[in-house]
C-alpha cells in the first residue's frame, strides 16, 4: 500500500515546481478537491520549501496514512535520524489543545504500530501559521519528544535548532518506508476507520502473531455469497479470546455487506447498551468532524439517522419485530456479544412485565432466527460469541443458540469455529457437541484466537485467567515475561493511583477508574458503584469534563465497559472477590452486610466480571486495593489484605 499521496527527496521536493507537487497530491486525493484542500497544500508547500532550503538530505512525505485513526499526518520530514511529524493549522492563530492532541497521536500511532519508527526520535511539530511564538521546553519520554509549538515565521529557526541539537545519526528511509505497520485499533477508532471506507487490512495487524482479521472477513463473505446464490439460509459462529477482535470482525463484515449491496440492509446489533451508545456517537462527532474540515455543513441530528442505521441495540431490533409477522428489511446480521442473549425465563419475564405478553416462551436466540428465518429465499446471521463473557443473570450462552437451530430451524447451513467444540467456555453440553458436529461445519478461520486489545503483549488475557483460577505461580510467570511491555501495579492509596494515570497518557490517551458492580464498599473510598455513568461522555470527552473517564471521578463498571477498552486503567478492587485460604471467596453486599454466594451460576457471574475489568486495559493498569477498616464490619481489612498478597505473590510490585 502506498502510504502517502506524495514522497520524495528533500532536494527533489526543493526543485520541483508548486504545480507539479500539487498536481501529484491531486491525483491521489480521490475526492473532489475542494478549494480549501489546495490552498492548504500550497501553504504547506512554501512553507516547506521555505524552511528545508539548507537541507539538502533526507526524505519528505505529504499526506501519510495513520489508518487506525482514519486519518493522515499533513507532513513527515525523515532528516538524519530524526522524524518530524507536522500537523499543519494553515490560518489558525491559535495552539489549540485538540490539535496538540492530534499531532501527539500521530507520533504514538507510529511508535507503537510502524515497525520502521520503533525506538525512534520522533518529534511532533504544531504549525499554526497565524499564531504568535511559543517558548517551547523540548524534552522526549520513550523517544517521543513533547510536543513542538510554532508558526510560519519561525518554523525554519525551531527546525534547524532540533536538528543541530538532537541528530546523532541516519534513518535508511527505503527500510523506514516500506516496514510493516501493526496496528491494533480501539473499537471506537476501528469502527471510524471502517466507516470512513478503510479496508479492515489497513487497520488490522497482519503479522504471524495474530490471525488476520482480513482471513476471518473472507471466509464469512464466502459464506454469505453462497448464501444468495444457493438461496440458503446461514448462521456463523465466530469465536476469539477476549480482546481479540470480534467486534472488529462484526463491524466490519456489517460495513463491507452494506457497501457491497444496498439491499441486504446488513446491520450490527449489540445487546451491549454502552457499546452501541458510545459508537453511534463517536461516529456522528467524526463525521460531522469530517464534512467541517472539508468545508461542508453537518449537525449532529442529520449526520446521527445515518449512523444509528448502521449500528442497533439488538433489544430494539427484537421489539420492532415483535408487531407484525412480515421479515425484516434486514438480510444480513451480526448479533455482538451473542452468548449475552437472553434464556427462555428471562424473555418471558421481560415479555410480561414489560410488553403485557403472556404468553411468549422462546429464548432470545429462538425468537431471533425465528425473526430471520421469515425470508422465504436467503439470509445470513453472524453470531459473535466470547468464551466467559456470561456477567448477568439470564444470559444463556452459545449453547441456546444452537438449542434453538436443533429444535426448531433444522434447514439452516450452519458453520462454527474449529474451536466451538473442543472448548468448555464456549460449548459444554457433549449431546449439543455431538448434533453440531453431524449438522454444521467447522471452519478455522471463524476463531480469533491471540488477544490484541493490548498490543503492548498478547498474554495479557492468558495472565488474567491464571489469577483467576488461583494459579499465582504460573500468573508470576507469565507476568514476569510481560511486565517491561504491560505494567501491572498495586497500591493501597486511590490518590497515588490517579497520579500514576494521568503521568503515563499521552496525546488523546485514555485512563479512567474502573470497578465490579458488586462493589459497594468502595464507597468510603469516594467510589460510587451504583452512580450511573454516561457512557459517551465518559468514552469520548476531553479530560476538562467532569464526566469524562479522565476526569477521574465517575466509576464504569464491567456493564460499561464490557466490549469497549481504554488505555490506562485503575480497577478498584473490593472484598465481593477476595481471597483467603488459598482460594477466592465470593460474596454479595446486601443491606447492610456480606452475604456468601453459593450458587454455581452466580459464581461464574462474579468471577467473569473480573475478567471483564482485568481485560480492558490495553497498556497498562494500576490495581487499588483499600486498607479496609476494622471498625467497620462491613470492611475487615483482613479480606482486603488478602486480596493484596494474593496479587503480590503473582508478582505484581507495589506503585512507588
Amino acid at each position: 500500500m502506498k502510504r502517502s499521496y506524495y514522497s520524495n527527496s528533500i532536494s527533489n521536493f526543493l526543485v520541483e515546481s508548486e504545480a507539479s507537487i500539487l498536481g501529484k497530491l491531486s491525483m491521489h486525493h480521490g475526492f473532489a478537491l475542494e478549494n480549501l484542500q489546495k490552498n492548504a497544500w500550497l501553504n504547506q508547500i512554501q512553507v516547506l520549501k521555505n524552511a528545508l532550503s539548507v537541507n539538502s538530505g533526507g526524505r519528505i512525505y505529504f499526506e501519510f496514512a495513520i489508518p487506525r485513526m482514519g486519518r493522515r499526518v499533513d507532513n513527515i520530514l525523515l532528516i538524519n535520524d530524526l522524524i518530524f511529524v507536522i500537523e499543519f493549522k494553515v490560518g489558525e492563530a491559535l495552539y489549540t489543545k485538540h490539535a496538540v492532541n492530534q499531532v501527539t497521536d500521530y507520533c504514538l500511532d507510529l511508535a507503537n504500530f510502524h515497525e520502521g519508527s520503533h525506538n525512534k526520535k520522533i518529534i511532533p511539530i504544531l504549525l499554526a501559521t497565524r499564531a504568535p511564538f511559543a517558548i517551547n521546553n523540548i524534552t522526549s519520554d520513550n523517544h517521543i519528544f513533547d510536543p513542538v509549538k510554532t508558526n510560519k515565521e519561525n518554523f525554519s529557526e525551531i527546525l534547524q535548532e532540533l536538528i543541530l541539537k538532537y541528530s546523532s545519526g541516519l534513518i535508511d528511509a527505503d527500510g523506514w518506508e516500506n516496514s510493516i505497520y501493526k496496528p491494533t485499533p480501539t473499537i471506537i477508532e476501528a469502527a471510524q476507520a471502517l466507516y470512513k471506507g478503510h479496508d479492515v487490512k489497513e487497520i488490522s495487524r497482519s503479522d504471524a502473531g495474530a490471525i488476520n482479521l482480513s482471513k476471518t472477513a473472507a471466509c464469512i463473505n464466502s459464506i454469505i455469497e453462497e448464501s444468495k446464490l444457493k438461496q440458503r439460509k446461514s448462521i456463523c459462529f465466530l469465536t476469539g479470546v477476549p480482546g481479540a477482535g470480534k467486534t472488529l470482525a462484526g463491524l466490519n463484515i456489517a460495513n463491507a455487506r452494506m457497501k457491497a449491496d444496498e439491499n441486504e440492509h446488513a446491520v450490527f446489533l449489540s445487546g451491549n447498551g454502552p457499546l452501541v451508545y458510545v459508537l453511534r456517537e463517536a461516529l456522528t462527532r467524526d463525521e460531522v468532524l469530517s464534512i467541517k474540515e472539508l468545508g461542508g455543513k453537518a449537525t449532529k441530528k442529520t449526520t446521527a439517522n445515518k449512523t444509528h442505521a448502521f449500528i442497533q441495540n439488538i433489544h430494539h431490533f427484537r421489539d420492532d419485530n415483535l408487531n407484525n409477522e412480515k421479515a425484516p428489511i434486514e438480510k444480513v446480521v451480526v448479533f455482538d456479544e451473542a452468548q449475552r442473549a437472553w434464556e427462555k425465563e428471562q424473555v418471558s419475564s421481560f415479555m410480561k412485565k414489560k410488553k403485557g405478553i403472556e404468553d411468549f416462551n422462546k429464548s432470545e436466540p429462538e425468537y431471533l432466527i425465528g425473526v430471520m428465518d421469515r425470508h422465504p429465499d436467503w439470509c445470513a446471521i453472524i453470531c459473535l460469541i466470547g468464551g466467559g463473557q456470561e456477567i448477568n443473570t439470564g444470559e444463556a450462552g452459545a449453547a441456546e443458540w444452537v438449542k434453538a437451530l436443533k429444535s426448531h430451524f433444522n434447514g439452516w447451513d450452519i458453520h462454527y469455529s474449529n474451536l466451538f467444540l473442543t472448548n468448555d467456555t464456549y460449548l459444554a453440553d457433549e449431546e449439543l457437541r455431538s448434533w453440531l458436529t453431524e449438522n454444521g461445519r467447522s471452519q478455522t478461520d471463524l476463531h480469533l484466537s491471540v488477544s490484541v486489545r493490548s498490543f503492548r503483549s498478547e498474554n495479557v488475557s492468558m495472565l488474567m485467567h491464571e489469577i483467576l483460577e488461583g494459579n499465582k505461580d504460573k500468573a508470576a510467570e507469565i507476568y514476569n515475561s510481560i511486565k517491561n511491555n504491560f505494567p501491572i501495579l498495586l497500591t493501597r492509596n486511590l490518590d497515588r493511583a490517579k497520579l500514576w494515570l494521568k503521568s503515563k497518557a499521552r496525546g488523546s490517551e485514555r485512563f479512567g477508574i474502573i470497578a465490579s458492580s458488586g462493589g459497594k464498599r468502595l464507597r468510603p473510598c469516594g467510589l460510587d458503584v451504583n452512580n450511573t455513568i454516561d457512557a459517551p461522555n465518559w468514552f469520548l470527552n476531553e479530560s476538562q469534563d467532569v464526566r469524562s473517564s479522565n476526569h477521574l471521578e465517575d466509576v464504569a463498571t464491567e456493564f460499561d465497559i464490557q466490549g469497549l477498552e481504554i488505555d490506562w486503567t485503575c480497577l478498584a478492587w473490593d472484598i465481593n472477590f477476595h481471597h483467603s485460604n488459598g482460594e477466592w471467596k465470593y460474596q454479595k453486599f446486601k443491606g447492610t452486610k456480606w452475604q456468601q454466594i453459593r450458587g454455581e451460576e452466580e459464581r461464574s457471574f462474579l468471577k467473569n466480571t473480573y475478567r471483564v475489568l482485568l481485560t480492558r486495559a490495553r497498556q497498562g493498569m494500576v490495581i487499588f486495593v483499600p486498607k479496609g477498616d476494622d471498625e467497620d464490619i462491613t470492611r475487615p481489612s483482613f479480606q482486603y489484605n488478602g486480596i493484596y498478597q494474593f496479587l503480590k505473590s503473582c508478582g505484581f510490585e507495589d506503585l512507588p
